[in-house]
């Protein structure tokens, strides 16, 4: 089912003429991103050998979804920075600091999408401004629609996953540490993690 549009090799007319999927067309509206049931993480090399995964605990957004004109569909996420939890708290800390995030000065990081297009199936890509401190950079995320629900709230509900990966010193992200066997403590390359509930809102 397609969400954000077809590829863009299609032309104009095409698009046009082609039938509105009547499921699709359902899922219009705007949609509030429930962060009790949403995660936002990353996951980055440690010292060469290991991983080190974290997330952000506080985190809003939202989804406007068109299912008449899918390519309309855009989404917005702001991160708080201080809500940061590796699962220890020293880590954490510095990673707030100056030395990383600088959370005192810079305390959200947010996403503003500028296009959606549909890779296939349930497969999309959406691209946006990434804003990490005080640079904003393109940022290409990969999704999958996990499809749609009615809790037993009766709250209709729409499910994304995906990732990203980015190099964080484009962003400014620029501590390391040498080590005394090569290599440096963290990796540049950093994975971002999404696993996204919305709520569609009320009409």
């Amino acid at each position: 089912m397609g969400i954000f549009g077809r590829k863009n090799n299609e032309s104009a007319t095409a698009v046009a003429t082609l039938p509105v999927d009547p499921a699709l067309a359902a899922l219009t509206g705007d949609y509030t991103i429930d962060p009790a049931h949403s995660s936002i993480g990353f996951t980055v090399r440690h010292a060469m050998v290991t991983n080190v995964r974290g997330t952000f605990a506080e985190h809003e957004g939202a989804l406007k979804l068109n299912g008449s004109d899918p390519a309309a569909s855009t989404a917005t996420i702001d991160v708080k920075i201080a809500s940061i939890d590796t699962g220890i708290a020293d880590r954490d800390g510095h990673l707030r600091s100056g030395d990383f995030f600088d959370a005192e000065q810079f305390p959200v990081m947010s996403f503003r999408s500028t296009r959606a297009e549909q890779l296939g199936g349930d497969k999309y890509r959406v691209t946006g401004d990434l804003t990490i401190k005080d640079v904003t950079k393109p940022l290409a995320i990969d999704l999958e629609f996990n499809g749609t629900a009615t809790d037993v709230y009766g709250n209709e509900r729409v499910g994304f996953e995906g990732s990203a990966e980015i190099l964080r010193s484009q962003w400014g992200l620029t501590w390391n540490a040498a080590l005394e066997t090569g290599g440096v403590m963290v990796s540049d390359k950093v994975k971002l993690n999404f696993d996204i509930s919305a709520i569609k809102n009320a009409a």
